[in-house]
């Protein structure tokens, strides 16, 4: 007769590493022993729980999740949820039963069994564990696999990705799970081209873990996206902006870095859509019929991007809107058409008001 196999209970065990113990620690045929990983990480023997008591029905369960049977150690579980409704152990059964769930392939269904054990038993020693398991499923679902239906994996899970690194990060905040969780976010919406919303998560990851080894990333990925929510002069700029000031402060904290990424040219070409935006804007004001608004814009367009393709475009239209100008705009009004000579020269930066 084959003799019973141990089990270890320490939170953080993974099966490989309970399938390695469990020819290590092995008791009578009689009973199963239960090792668990001190402070010190070295196994302990806690107890030997008598044959036929919940500790020992669930401690065979979880042997037969090491070994790989995974719809065995499910029907168990089953049984034992229904034997003991009311056991302390009932956390462990859930997080087992959950982890049956994910060997025999149905992840998705695990997900009740997790959500319940932490939304119950939030101060059980396998909360945590919990935890970690749905951030392996939602970090699967986030990088494309689909959700089981009618046995075939065709619905897209992006939603319950999203929701389970939201959760995450709520449940366990500050810890190192939260901020792997907070990452993973962030770079969901990044490759899904969810712009605006990646550039709030990397915000927030910065704002919460500013001793991260990861910040250095999360600081060019928020300045990335927040260029890329910039669609066009007819749009909201604030993304830009917000770029601006974070390479500006790159290049001043980390100049290194800054060079590395090319901050320099970043910050041309937000200046460029910048002087663009300017540029629709007195249009407009021509359109609904104010050129004294027009002019004021380019005005302020010529003063701060006088090298800019945008400011080229808007003194070549000058003279048009000069002659809708009441002289007294026009006598403070700089010599455009000056500016526009020296700008065809390349001085426009010196010359400008």
């Amino acid at each position: 007769m084959m003799a019973a196999a141990c089990v270890l209970r320490h939170p953080m065990a993974t099966t490989a590493l309970i399938g390695v113990l469990i020819g290590a620690f092995c008791g009578s045929a009689s009973a199963q022993e239960i090792f668990k990983l001190g402070p010190d990480d070295e196994w302990k023997h806690e107890a030997t729980p008598a044959m036929g008591s919940p500790a020992a029905s669930l401690s065979r369960a979880r042997v037969l999740l090491a070994e790989g049977r995974f719809d065995r150690a499910l029907n168990m579980a089953n049984r034992w949820m229904k034997r003991f409704p009311t056991s302390p152990l009932l956390p462990e059964a859930y997080l087992l039963r959950g982890d049956a769930l994910v060997g025999i392939g149905d992840e998705y269904e695990s997900l009740y069994d997790y959500e319940f054990l932490t939304r119950k038993y939030p101060g059980s020693e396998v909360f945590s564990l919990a935890l970690e398991r749905e951030y392996e499923i939602a970090v699967k679902y986030a990088n494309g696999l689909r959700r089981k239906i009618l046995g075939f994996r065709l619905i897209d899970a992006t939603d319950e990705a999203e929701e389970l690194l939201i959760r995450i990060q709520e449940r366990l905040p500050g810890s190192g799970l939260a901020e792997k969780a907070g990452l993973e976010l962030g770079a969901m919406y990044f490759r899904h081209r969810r712009m605006t919303l990646a550039a709030e998560a990397y915000a927030i990851f910065i704002e919460r873990y500013p001793r991260s080894t990861e910040i250095g990333f999360a600081r060019r990925r928020l300045i990335y996206a927040n260029i890329a929510t910039f669609k066009g002069p007819q749009f909201d700029i604030v993304g830009l902006l917000e770029a601006k000031a974070e390479l500006q402060q790159l290049a001043i904290r980390r100049p290194a870095e800054a060079e590395r990424i090319g901050a320099g040219a970043l910050i041309r070409r937000v200046e460029e859509s910048e002087s663009n935006k300017m540029l629709t804007t007195a249009n407009w004001y021509l359109n609904e019929g104010d050129p004294i608004a027009a002019e004021y814009t380019i005005r302020q367009l010529v003063q701060r991007f006088p090298r800019s393709a945008a400011c080229m475009q808007a003194l070549n239209g000058m003279p048009a809107i000069l002659k809708m100008l009441p002289e007294s705009v026009l006598a403070t009004a700089p010599d455009y058409e000056a500016l526009q000579a020296l700008q065809e020269t390349g001085d426009a930066a010196e010359a400008t008001p």
